[in-house]
């Protein structure tokens, strides 16, 4: 009985950390891994920074019931800056419960910043390459 108690333990915790935010679509490009899922939680992304190609979009999707609007732009400490960095694509969706959207796709070499506009600190890099 202990065992099956366990068991039963062990795949919940599972179940959970899976749900939490496990990039779930990848792309093998040479050497390295790139994301095309990015996942939020309560108030982070999962991964928090990304390496795609020239052309590529991304899906952002909400493993939570936590709302998530998300924009271009970056918290610095406590504060929210809405930048739109030259030849990103104008990011300005809401990530419902369990929701996704698709951003994208970005067309130009760079380094992008985008924000979970009411949850402080929950950035997301994103590098074009």
């Amino acid at each position: 009985m202990k065992k099956i108690i366990t068991l039963l333990v062990f795949v919940l915790l599972l179940a959970g950390v899976t749900a939490c935010g496990t990039p779930s679509t990848t792309q093998q490009t040479g050497s390295s891994t790139t994301y095309l899922e990015i996942h939020t939680s309560s108030g982070a992304f999962v991964p928090s920074t990304v390496t795609i190609e020239k052309g590529q979009s991304l899906t952002l999707v909400n493993d939570s019931v936590v709302l998530h609007p998300i924009q271009n732009g970056t918290w610095e400490g406590s504060t929210a800056k809405a930048i739109q960095e030259a030849g990103a694509p104008t990011v300005k969706v809401q990530l419902s419960s369990n929701d996704r959207q698709s951003i994208g796709p970005f067309t130009t070499v760079g380094t992008y910043q985008l924000h979970c506009t009411i949850h402080p600190g929950m950035n997301l890099t994103v590098r074009v390459q």
